[in-house]
């Protein structure tokens, strides 16, 4: 599963618990754990019916990736959170990850700063 996620003015990317990936085109500071607006995720049966996954996020020649379990009770069409906790909620795709949104290059965080940039987000099973 491949999907688009852009970049915005707001961007931090700071949260130390979680990691979020959204629909929404704007972006508050109070969102510091969102790294990616304006995104076109569908996920796939295949990722929710998975145990783990890889999620790689690929912007302008950086690639960062990390491992999470999965929720399977995943269910929302406008948001994507990965937690390192285990908590629970329809948002939550991920959890028990093994980084959130402080722990994702730096280098990345910062192009997706620029409403102008986007990166390639791939979750694969493994």
């Amino acid at each position: 599963m491949k999907f688009k996620i852009y970049g915005h003015h707001n961007m931090l990317g700071e949260h130390g618990n979680t990691l979020e990936f959204t629909k929404d085109l704007e972006l508050t500071k109070n969102g510091d754990c969102i790294i990616g607006v304006n995104s076109d995720f569908k996920v796939t049966k295949e990722i929710i019916n998975a145990k783990k996954i890889k999620i790689s996020i690929h912007c302008d020649g950086l690639t960062d990736s990390l491992i999470s379990e999965v929720n399977s009770s995943f269910d929302d069409s406008h948001e994507i959170v990965i937690r390192k906790t285990g908590f629970l909620s329809k948002r939550t795709l991920g959890i028990n990850a093994s980084k959130a949104a402080i722990d994702i290059d730096r280098r990345i965080i910062k192009k997706l700063t620029n409403p102008e940039a986007f990166a390639e987000v791939k979750i694969e099973v493994l």
